[in-house]
């Protein structure tokens, strides 16, 4: 890698601009035809018409036309190959690799929970069971956050416009996602607040629950008292003399789920900040923790690579029926599965959906896959786990939050302020956008083509998340940008 482009893999005809080049310039024995942008890709050799693109030492598409050494290769001269469902053989790789060991033994700040868990911040949510009552909460939660004071990490609420109206799978959704909030080892305290008349009212959502802790989450039906606002004020000051209680105590990084997303991505996110993620998510494997992979459709042309990471026949079964059911997903509404990238992504220089995914599962780094879990359920087993869910930023970093991620690794390479329901570390892939939207990014992995090692970086990501984890906010949380999203795929009655 020089400082103005990269080759990713020996195997690439392909390489990658880091700074805007010049039609003329002369690179690895090939003359530039046009410019090229940075993060775009041009050909370090003649490629005939039909053969296949190489990047990251995979086929991101095949030509379109003949390709010149020294063009240009973008949308214009290069189309994926994806289809729709396909049979898979288990043919297991390095199940036995080892990340860094320079977490293991550490320990954060954390709250630990009467079940158990762990938790890196100690808040009060405030979880509707139905859309009609967002506005009674943010009502509620405002209020809240100006008597709490010291006595919580803050009060939340979560608007959505559902549990009512909806049938089958997408009401059954809607439950489950919310309950996993209301277990959420984050929220020291939950005031579960419903209107009355809804399907997912409260008896019905209790039942979901299961065993909950009935000093922590307590509940409150609007229809059934004269006044909401003081009712819910008299529960939320109630738990806040409980959460005042509770204080940070060591707890082993073993303990932290983390999820990983990338959204508004560019030519440097599977260069820099997803790699770094990987890196990441191997060492605090090695150290015990565990992590999460979910947009399924950002892993269609790279899906091979997971599959023959998992750790049985068992996951590899259910890696295959995740990529082959969410493009049965696809084609039941008439959709192709490889129309993925947006026009931000394509404009700072992925080309196909396998660019796109051989990039956005290097979040998953080297380590074994250990589980295969499905939307709306929470890790059980250490490791990398596969989540499903649609790349869809907002849906995504919600189902990661369900599963159980205290904290989240978001990467971005045009920048985006989104924030999950817990810690969004942005991470951005570019310096520039560092330099720019410093109200937004949190970290910059750009210096990974700029003299620092991935490695290097790795050891500063990691000592960054053992302090947010310990209490230290994110620009999400400073900006109090929180929201989630549920996945939703049949009728709205």
């Amino acid at each position: 890698m020089s400082d103005t482009f990269i080759r990713i893999s020996d195997r690439d005809n392909v390489a990658v601009a880091l700074v805007p080049l010049k039609e003329g310039d002369r690179i690895l024995g090939v003359t530039l035809t046009k410019d090229v942008p940075a993060g775009h890709k041009f050909a370090l050799k003649d490629i005939p018409e039909g053969e296949q693109i190489i990047k990251y030492g995979y086929p991101i598409g095949h030509a379109l036309q003949p390709v010149k050494a020294g063009e240009h290769v973008h949308t214009h001269n290069c189309k994926t190959g994806l289809g729709e469902a396909l049979e898979y053989t288990y043919t297991p790789g390095d199940l036995h690799h080892r990340g860094p060991d320079f977490l293991k033994g550490r320990t954060f700040k954390g709250y630990r929970r009467k079940n158990g868990k762990v938790g890196t911040r100690n808040e009060i949510w405030i979880i509707n069971t139905v859309g009609c009552v967002n506005k009674t909460a943010e009502v509620l939660c405002n209020r809240a956050q100006k008597e709490a004071g010291d006595s919580c990490d803050g009060v939340f609420t979560f608007a959505h416009p559902y549990g009512c109206s909806q049938m089958g799978d997408d009401h059954e959704t809607t439950r489950v996602i919310l309950s996993d909030l209301v277990a959420h080892p984050n929220a020291g305290a939950v005031l579960v607040l419903g209107l009355g008349c809804e399907n997912n009212n409260i008896p019905e959502f209790k039942k979901i629950l299961g065993d909950y802790d009935r000093d922590r989450i307590r509940f409150l039906v609007t229809q059934e008292v004269d006044d909401e606002l003081e009712e819910g004020m008299n529960i939320l000051r109630d738990l806040m003399k409980l959460t005042a209680a509770d204080k940070r105590v060591d707890c082993p990084v073993s303990e932290l789920i983390v999820g990983m997303k990338c959204g508004g991505s560019d030519g440097l996110s599977g260069i820099t900040a997803n790699p770094l993620l990987g890196r990441f998510s191997d060492t605090l494997i090695e150290a015990g923790g565990s992590t999460i992979l979910t947009e399924v459709p950002e892993m269609f042309g790279a899906e091979t690579i997971l599959m023959n990471r998992a750790v049985s026949e068992e996951v590899f079964d259910k890696t295959v029926h995740l990529i082959n059911d969410f493009k049965e997903y696809f084609v039941s509404h008439n959709q192709v599965v490889y129309e993925n990238p947006s026009p931000g992504n394509k404009e700072g220089g992925i080309t196909t959906l396998e660019d796109k995914s051989l990039g956005c599962v290097q979040k998953g780094g080297l380590a074994p896959v250990s589980d295969v879990i499905p939307y709306g359920a929470r890790v059980t087993t250490k490791g990398l786990n596969l989540l499903n869910g649609p790349g869809n930023d907002i849906v995504s970093t919600t189902a990661m939050a369900a599963a159980g991620a205290t904290l989240i690794l978001f990467t971005t390479g045009r920048g985006t302020p989104l924030g999950a329901p817990v810690p969004t570390v942005k991470v951005a892939t570019n310096s520039p956008l560092a330099n720019r939207k410093k109200s937004w990014i949190d970290f910059n992995a750009g210096r990974g083509v700029e003299g620092m090692s991935l490695d290097e970086l790795n050891k500063e990501l990691a000592e960054a998340i053992i302090g947010i984890a310990s209490g230290e906010q994110t620009r999400n949380e400073e900006n109090g940008y929180r929201e989630i999203a549920i996945f939703k795929t049949g009728v709205t009655l």
